[in-house]
């Protein structure tokens, strides 16, 4: 059946939120975030401290993707606030693997006992750090730190070996505030 719906949203205090058409722009302390937000029949606005998620004769669509846009707000918000914090552990068993952040890149070095290093380079707005055998990632940017911590994991796959033998690789243990064991 359809209905108009209409979905506010907190401001946070402290963080600065500017509405352009359908993009919304969130902002606090050095940290600034971005996001377009766009869907037929769905309408963002400010409303003195909210923001509106708005849509008339709406469906289960229109409903699906202003909870989806509101998730994303609130991912914007605790991340120009908090961040988030990605950790990968490097285990290497018999080659000693070594990884480290040169040029904007992750470089990981004698993976297997291969002689080309492995690269590949690190995704705006985040940083990246090693710390021991543990890298760090953050980044305001829930998605980009995300995707950095992927790709880090992605690069150091085995293929065509047994992988309860070669154990070897970068693995998340937490992300963004939730371990994983």
């Amino acid at each position: 059946m359809k209905s108009d719906i209409k979905e506010e949203i907190e401001i946070p205090e402290g963080v600065e939120v500017s509405v352009a058409g359908s993009t919304i722009i969130v902002s606090c302390g050095g940290n600034r975030a971005e996001r377009r937000f766009t869907y037929p029949k769905v309408s963002v606005g400010k409303n003195g401290n909210s923001i509106v998620f708005s849509s008339k004769k709406a469906t289960k669509r229109e409903k699906m993707m202003i909870n989806t846009f509101k998730a994303h707000l609130r991912n914007m918000f605790r991340g120009v606030k908090d961040g988030y914090v990605y950790r990968l552990m490097i285990c290497s068993s018999h080659f000693p693997m070594s990884v480290s952040v040169d040029n904007e890149e992750v470089v990981i070095k004698n993976f297997l006992g291969e002689k080309i290093p492995r690269k590949t380079r690190i995704v705006n707005s985040t940083k990246v750090s090693i710390e021991g055998n543990i890298i760090v990632i953050k980044s305001h940017e829930k998605e980009r730190a995300g995707e950095m911590a992927g790709r880090i994991e992605k690069m150091t796959n085995i293929k065509g070996r047994d992988r309860r033998v070669f154990q070897d690789g970068c693995y998340i243990i937490d992300k963004a505030g939730k371990t994983i064991r």
